[in-house]
């Protein structure tokens, strides 16, 4: 079976979990999570990096950071994982969905600014496949109404926007290292803080509520409860393989981007025929390679072609349900406007094989059978 992701491994993990068992300190903030955490800091640009278990919990620390509390609201696409909502319906807030575009499936900044009340306290921006959102124009929006911007970049470390890097142009942005994305620890996630403003308090609240950090920096002679908090701290070990993966990202990087390419030219020909849609990259945009998917022309043809591909043991799988359509996305929000994409494209889109030393081989293998599919 072709599986549709293998997690990611460069060949030092096994070394660096040693070394951190090593130094003795295996919790959080330990000798590998500082590495990260500058690796970050100097490859994104972003005023201060902070490993967390998961990107969950890096969302639900930025719901923290920008005071959501009853009432508020937040305006996010329906298109993405349930966490994005998650973090801030646990602080009281209702959801505004809005739709997609089509050709990204990122949020539809034309709707964003009629989704906006009196209540709204945030945008949350997901940048879908590594493919980034127009935050020219979502910046422009949330100056305009004094409202902080999440860029929930789950799916997008090396991508950059006009040069910018995903996840460093709102006031925060959030990581995933899950064993799924292109750099991985098994569970893990990152907080980007871009505006100093959140920094002493994003650092309390990640240590319980306490100011430890700041005791560890020197800045005080004791630490105690200042604030809300939790243990939003990455373990050293999970750090450790981190760090492994950090140290070859732009070689994990250049590899997936290969096999991404082989895909788009080798599908392309099915494309013209109006067959199926490939992704769609702005100008603005450079993408990591995060995923590749291809639209069919509809839900049964979907279904028939995954089943086809399973019965050549290849694994491709479709995305999200969109959250408004959902028990609890019902229940904590509204969607904002008009469905005109959002269901009908989540339907459609189905995701194929790609990770770390997959192969051309083996991607060659996976196109031969949707150009099989179709022949049929």
């Amino acid at each position: 079976m072709i599986p549709f992701n293998r997690p990611c491994v460069t060949g030092k993990e096994r070394e660096y979990i040693q070394e951190a068992i090593g130094n003795a300190k295996l919790s959080g903030n330990g000798p590998f999570g500082r590495k990260c955490c500058d690796w970050l800091e100097d490859r994104l640009g972003t005023e201060r990096a902070l490993l967390t278990p998961s990107c969950t919990h890096a969302l639900e620390m930025t719901a923290l950071l920008a005071g959501i509390q009853e009432g508020d609201e937040v305006i996010l696409p329906s298109y993405t994982f349930v966490s994005t909502a998650n973090a801030f319906v646990l602080q009281g807030a209702k959801l505004s969905f809005i739709d997609v575009e089509p050709n990204t499936m990122n949020m539809d900044v034309k709707q964003v600014e009629s989704a906006v009340t009196k209540n709204t306290k945030a945008i949350v921006v997901v940048h879908y496949a590594g493919v980034c959102c127009d935050m020219e124009r979502i910046m422009t929006i949330a100056e305009k109404y004094d409202l902080l911007v999440i860029e929930d970049a789950a799916q997008s470390l090396l991508s950059s926007y006009r040069g910018r890097p995903l996840g460093t142009i709102g006031h925060f942005g959030t990581l995933s290292f899950h064993e799924t994305k292109n750099y991985t620890c098994g569970e893990g996630g990152a907080l980007l803080i871009n505006d100093k403003r959140f920094i002493d308090r994003a650092e309390i609240i990640q240590e319980k509520g306490t100011n430890r950090s700041q005791f560890l920096q020197g800045r005080v002679d004791k630490y105690t409860w200042r604030d809300v908090g939790s243990s939003y701290l990455l373990s050293d070990l999970n750090a450790a393989y981190l760090y492994a993966q950090l140290e070859h990202a732009d070689e994990i990087n250049m590899d997936r981007k290969h096999s991404w390419e082989i895909y788009r030219q080798s599908l392309e020909p099915l494309a013209a025929e109006g067959k199926i849609e490939l992704p769609y990259i702005p100008e603005d945009c450079m993408h990591n390679a995060h995923m590749f998917y291809i639209k069919t022309r509809g839900e049964q043809e979907r279904k028939d072609l995954v089943n086809y591909l399973s019965e050549n043991d290849i694994m491709a799988v479709p995305h999200y349900v969109p959250l408004h359509s959902s028990v609890a996305g019902e229940k904590y929000g509204d969607f904002v406007g008009k469905d005109s994409y959002t269901t009908k494209e989540s339907v459609r889109l189905l995701r194929l094989p790609l990770y770390y030393r997959m192969g051309e081989e083996v991607v060659g293998y996976v196109v031969e059978h949707i150009r099989g599919f179709y022949k049929k």
